[in-house]
């Protein structure tokens, strides 16, 4: 028996989020638990409902929405030691990837929320200028991130296209970028990398941007970070490199790069970080993995 805080972004996926959430309230309540939908019409206002209701009691929080949703209350969900419920219902869906959820199907996913018992999974602290975040999936920085930039400050067109339109024109200008790396390895010692790279990405699961598999084989709950990176290659051979990311074959190219990490320190002039596919400010920033951080409802990891 559970009480939940069933937390809607309506407009998820195309707006398929509040239908989803009407269907997750009558089989929940169907199941025994008690519900207190917890909506808004921005962010502070989700947090501030979410806040007060789980002062209350509540011991679960179901979040129907993507990764976007999630991230704006994670950090309320690990200092109450609530438990997650993940209804995807975004474009991206990477952290439902990473926890094997059906993300394409709501009644699958809550058959597996009513009967998958509780694990416990890492997630990724953020540090970059006065701000610290939580992450779940993917924090990333290069040529994703500018493109990202682009994209956002565009007004026309909507949807995928935006993105397609700001690719083409990141590419146009694109160079390498110079970056500086210090990390933390599992054993506590340190190093610092100074590299040409096309992107940097560090990763508590391993994919981003719907299912893009930058850190193909990272695991969410082995206590380390997948810093992964490409170094300079042609624009062409950029472009090819994305059908590639979806399938993890990427790691295979000699321009790429992984190390596994406690923690990482990301600096390089001009760009701007990305977590879970939110915008978390100018580098440099920090990354640190916060080891079994968030209980989720999820089938157990495979390894």
């Amino acid at each position: 028996m559970r009480r939940a805080a069933l937390v809607v972004n309506p407009i998820s996926g195309r707006r398929r989020g509040e239908a989803i959430a009407t269907v997750a309230a009558e089989r929940l309540q169907d199941a025994g638990w008690t519900l207190d939908q917890v909506t808004g019409d921005d962010l502070p206002s989700v947090r501030s409902s979410l806040r007060a209701v789980l002062a209350g009691g509540v011991d679960t929080v179901v979040v129907v929405g993507g990764d976007g949703a999630l991230h704006g209350i994670l950090d309320l969900l690990v200092t109450s030691d609530a438990t997650l419920g993940l209804l995807p219902a975004g474009t991206g869906n990477d952290l439902a990837r990473a926890l094997g959820l059906p993300y394409r199907d709501p009644e699958a996913c809550l058959d597996l929320l009513l009967a998958s018992p509780s694990r416990r999974i890492d997630l990724a602290r953020v540090r970059c200028g006065e701000q610290e975040r939580l992450v779940a999936t993917v924090v990333a920085s290069g040529f994703d991130s500018k493109v990202n930039e682009r994209a956002n400050a565009m007004r026309w067109p909507r949807g995928n296209m935006r993105y397609n339109i700001a690719i083409l024109a990141e590419l146009r200008a694109f160079a390498p970028i110079p970056f500086v790396l210090e990390l933390t390895d599992a054993g506590g010692a340190t190093s610092r990398v100074d590299t040409d790279a096309m992107l940097v990405a560090v990763g508590n699961g391993p994919s981003f941007g719907g299912g893009l598999r930058i850190a193909h084989g990272a695991v969410l709950d082995d206590g380390l970070l997948d810093v992964c990176l490409i170094r300079p290659v042609s624009r062409s051979l950029l472009v090819r490199t994305f059908p590639k990311l979806q399938r993890g074959t990427h790691v295979t190219m000699p321009e790429f790069e992984r190390r596994l990490v406690r923690s990482v320190r990301l600096d390089a002039p001009d760009i701007v970080g990305y977590g879970d596919g939110e915008r978390l400010g100018p580098l440099p920033l920090s990354v640190e993995i916060v080891p079994a951080a968030l209980a989720v409802l999820a089938p157990a990891s495979e390894g």
